[in-house]
C-alpha cells in the first residue's frame, strides 16, 4: 500500500475509479437531479410538505444517561487527543502502521466525521479542545458581532490547504506540529473570546459537525432527542443566521470537491503544465507550489460562492421578489449541506473500508510492532455506490430547497419558479461531484 503523499485521505490508492464511464456518470447524475426537481414541482401543498418535515418521535433521555454519555464522550475526546500526540512522536515513521496517522484522517476525519450526518452530532461532546476550554479563565472579551462566522470560513480553507501542501498523510511528526499548533490557537482564543464565542462562530472543525448534525435523524431538543427523517431538520426555522454563514456552507461544499480534484489526473496535467518551469526541491519552488495551490482554492472557492450567489439574485428576479439577494442566499443554504455530505462520504467511505484493518492493527500496537499491513480490497461496484450516493445526497438537497421555497413564497408557481436557477446550479455541482468520484487516485504532482 503506497502512501499519497500531501493528500490525507490518500493513504490508500485501493480506491479506483468507476467501472462506469465518465461522462455517463456525470450526464446521469445531472438528469436526476433534475428529474427530482420535476417530481417535487408536483408536490404543492405547503402544510403536508411541513407536515412531512416535522414528523418526529421523541426518545426518552433521562438526565443521568445524558450526564454518563457526556462524561464518556468527553473522556474518550481527551483520551483519543492524548494518544495521537503521543503515537505522533512515539510511534514508527511508516503512516500505515502509525496510529496518530490513522486515527487522524481514518478514524475521526473519515469514520467519525459520517456520523455526525448519518446518526447525530455527538461532537460538542466529544471535542477535547472544548473540555480544556472550559478550564481555562476567561479574559471576557467581545467578538466583534460585525466579523459573524467569517473567522471559521478563512480557518476552514487553511485547513484544507495545509492539507494539500503539508505531508500530514506521510510524517506523524508533521501531523504532532500541526494538532499542537491548532491546540495552543483554538484554547488561547477560547480564553479570550469566550469559550461559546469561539466554538459557534471561530472553530471550523465544530461548525462543520455542527452544519453536518442538522442532517441527522437524531437531533437533540429542549425535551430530549427526537427522531427524524434526515434532513428535515434543515427546513426548520433559525434565528437570523451572522454574516459568513451562507460561505461557510459553500466553503464546506467547496473544500470536499477541492480535496478530491488535487488527486485527480486531470489536475495533475495541469499542474504539471503550470509549475513545470519550477524546481519543487528548493525553497522558492516549494513556496511558489504552496502558494499556487492556494490560489486554486481560493479561485475555486469564489467560483462556488459567485455560482450560488448569481442563482440566489436570478431567483429574487424570477419571481420578482422585495427580499434582498442576502435574505434569499441565507435561506436557501442548507439545501447545500446534504450535498457536501453526499461528497464526503462518496470521498470518505472506501478510505475507512479499505484502512479499518490497518487501523485496528495499529490500535492494537499504538507505540510499534505492527508486522503485515491489512487492507480491505473494495469490490468491483464500490464505484457504482460511491456514485449513488452522491446522487442521493443532491436528491435529498432538491427536497429540502423545495421545502424551503414552499415556506418562503406563497402561492404554487411562485415557489416552483423561484428554485429554477438553483437546480442549474445543483445540477452544475453534482456532475463536478460525479466527475470527481468517477476519476482515479494519484499522487498530485511537486507535493
Amino acid at each position: 500500500m503506497r502512501a499519497v503523499v500531501a493528500h490525507v485521505t490518500g493513504l490508500s490508492d485501493a480506491v479506483g475509479a468507476t467501472p462506469v464511464p465518465s461522462w455517463l456518470t456525470v450526464v446521469t447524475g445531472g438528469v436526476l437531479v433534475g428529474a427530482s426537481f420535476l417530481f417535487n414541482s408536483l408536490l404543492t401543498d405547503h402544510e403536508a410538505i411541513r407536515a412531512v418535515n416535522g414528523w418526529r418521535v421523541s426518545l426518552p433521555s433521562p438526565d443521568a444517561l445524558d450526564r454518563f454519555l457526556s462524561a464518556s464522550l468527553s473522556a474518550a475526546g481527551v483520551a483519543g487527543l492524548t494518544l495521537v500526540l503521543l503515537a505522533s512522536v512515539l510511534g514508527p515513521a511508516d503512516p500505515t502502521t502509525n496510529v496518530a496517522v490513522l486515527v487522524v484522517w481514518v478514524g475521526w476525519w473519515a469514520g467519525y466525521a459520517t456520523t455526525t450526518y448519518l446518526l447525530g452530532n455527538t461532537w460538542p461532546a466529544v471535542n477535547p479542545w472544548r473540555m480544556l476550554a472550559r478550564r481555562l479563565p476567561s479574559a471576557g472579551r467581545s467578538l466583534p458581532e460585525q466579523y459573524g462566522v467569517w473567522p471559521s470560513v478563512v480557518g476552514l480553507l487553511l485547513l484544507v490547504w495545509i492539507e494539500v501542501v503539508s505531508p500530514l498523510a506521510t510524517a506523524p511528526t508533521a501531523l504532532a506540529g500541526l494538532i499542537v499548533g491548532y491546540t495552543a490557537l483554538t484554547l488561547a482564543g477560547a480564553s479570550r473570546y469566550g469559550t461559546d464565542a469561539w466554538f459557534e462562530r471561530v472553530d471550523p472543525i465544530a461548525r462543520v459537525f455542527r452544519l453536518y448534525g442538522r442532517l441527522a435523524p437524531f437531533q437533540r431538543t429542549n425535551a430530549g432527542v427526537a427522531f427524524r427523517l434526515p434532513g428535515a431538520a434543515l427546513t426548520d426555522d433559525t434565528p437570523t443566521r451572522p454574516p459568513g454563514s451562507t460561505a461557510f456552507v459553500v466553503a464546506l461544499l467547496w473544500v470536499t470537491t477541492f480535496d478530491g480534484l488535487v488527486a485527480t489526473p486531470a489536475w495533475n496535467t495541469v499542474a504539471r503544465s503550470v509549475l513545470a518551469p519550477l524546481d519543487p526541491t528548493g525553497l522558492a519552488g516549494r513556496v511558489a507550489v504552496s502558494l499556487f495551490y492556494l490560489l486554486a482554492l481560493v479561485v475555486g472557492f469564489g467560483g462556488f460562492l459567485g455560482a450560488y450567489r448569481f442563482a440566489a439574485a436570478r431567483s429574487r428576479t424570477t419571481v420578482d421578489s422585495f427580499l434582498a439577494p442576502a435574505a434569499i442566499e441565507r435561506w436557501f443554504a442548507p439545501s447545500l449541506l446534504p450535498i457536501a455530505a453526499g461528497y464526503h462520504l462518496a470521498h470518505s467511505l472506501g478510505y475507512v473500508v479499505t484502512l479499518s484493518p490497518a487501523l485496528v492493527g495499529a490500535l492494537a500496537a499504538p507505540f510499534g510492532g505492527v508486522g503485515t499491513v491489512r487492507v480491505a480490497i473494495l469490490p468491483a461496484w464500490f464505484g457504482t455506490a460511491q456514485l449513488a450516493v452522491v446522487v442521493l445526497g443532491h436528491l435529498l438537497a432538491v427536497w429540502v430547497a423545495h421545502a424551503l421555497a414552499m415556506d418562503l413564497f406563497p402561492g404554487v408557481l411562485r415557489p416552483i419558479r423561484s428554485q429554477y436557477p438553483f437546480v442549474v446550479v445543483m445540477v452544475g455541482y453534482t456532475m463536478t461531484s460525479a466527475w470527481v468520484v468517477g476519476q482515479p487516485v494519484v499522487a498530485p504532482v511537486y507535493l
